[in-house]
């Protein structure tokens, strides 16, 4: 009878502890399993990153609930109120502690740079990678890093590299400019993705109002067939790179660059900025229209026209407020 007692006390007490909370060194603690750790390793390194609780009782639990071979791999946050029991099925469903990074549209790429060097618990392994190094790092030898990246929210496991969050968002620009040059405008003057690529970055640049990238894009796609310079304001800004001050001079759209459209006629040699889906939509499917210029309204909009003097009409009305 008191073998009985002795058990069911036993079991009593077990039941009570996988479900009482542990006793954490601070309000939470990050673990970090590696693939290929052992339920038995698993407990010691619970018990190494801060979690105040005897190893072997820990594996003890895992083995006796037949779920210790499923632990998986993975950066994890333990907070205060975990019990092992919840441990437990958090390390068995994969509920990683995660953060996110936002790659903006019409970032270029020190922008994503510099959000890639602060974004929390980021391992930095392209920090001090040049441009081309890193896409060597990231299978791409030879291609330019400017508007290669998807513009979107991507998650990330805490210690996760930066190279590849990059990997990702490379992999997704892939997946949305394939998507829209397969349907692409039959007539299109666009010879191939890359150059698609390239005129979107200049549709996101130059949108102020998301509902005018079709019609925008159809002025540089109706200059491209004519032959025409594009002579857009914002590859002469990114071909100045640091000389920009924020004001844009005469002087600085006779200044040639190979990004310079006032100077040289085509699509510059890389794109300028990351284009969204939306703005790659719209380079290879622009709107039917006759119009060659546009100019900002000042609210957003832009105002479009088919000739030369519209277009100095326009001006005068919403630049020089004639």
């Amino acid at each position: 009878m008191g073998v009985v007692l002795l058990v069911l006390a036993l079991v009593g007490a077990a039941a009570w502890w996988v479900d009482h909370p542990l006793s954490l060194d601070k309000p939470s603690v990050d673990l970090g399993i590696e693939p290929g750790s052992s339920a038995r390793g698993v407990a010691q390194v619970v018990a190494q990153s801060g979690v105040n609780v005897t190893p072997q009782l820990l594996y003890a639990w895992f083995r006796a609930s037949g779920q210790g071979r499923q632990i998986k791999a993975g950066s994890y946050e333990v907070e205060a109120g975990t019990t092992p029991r919840s441990l437990l099925r958090k390390l068995v469903r994969g509920e990683e502690s995660l953060r996110s990074l936002t790659l903006v549209e019409g970032w270029n790429f020190l922008q994503v740079r510099g959000a890639l060097a602060g974004a929390p618990q980021l391992a930095q392994e392209s920090a001090g990678l040049s441009e081309a190094a890193l896409m060597v790092a990231l299978g791409r030898p030879g291609l330019a890093a400017e508007g290669r990246f998807f513009p979107d929210t991507y998650s990330y496991a805490k210690g996760s590299s930066d190279l590849k969050v990059l990997a990702r968002a490379l992999r997704a620009m892939d997946k949305h400019l394939i998507a829209a040059w397969e349907n692409r405008a039959a007539d299109s003057p666009l010879k191939n993705p890359e150059q698609a690529l390239v005129l979107g970055s200049i549709v996101e640049k130059e949108t102020g109002r998301p509902s005018d990238r079709p019609m925008i894009a159809g002025v540089f796609v109706n200059r491209l067939r004519l032959g025409m310079l594009l002579q857009t304001d914002p590859t002469v800004i990114y071909g100045m790179g640091d000389r920009f001050d924020g004001n844009l001079r005469k002087k600085d759209l006779l200044t040639d660059t190979p990004w310079n459209t006032y100077t040289r006629s085509g699509l510059p040699p890389t794109p300028i900025a990351m284009p969204g889906k939306q703005a790659l939509v719209a380079a290879v499917a622009p709107s039917r229209t006759d119009a060659l210029y546009f100019v900002a309204r000042g609210d957003g909009t832009s105002e479009f026209s088919r000739n030369l003097d519209e277009h100095n009409r326009a001006v005068d009305k919403y630049q020089r407020k004639r």
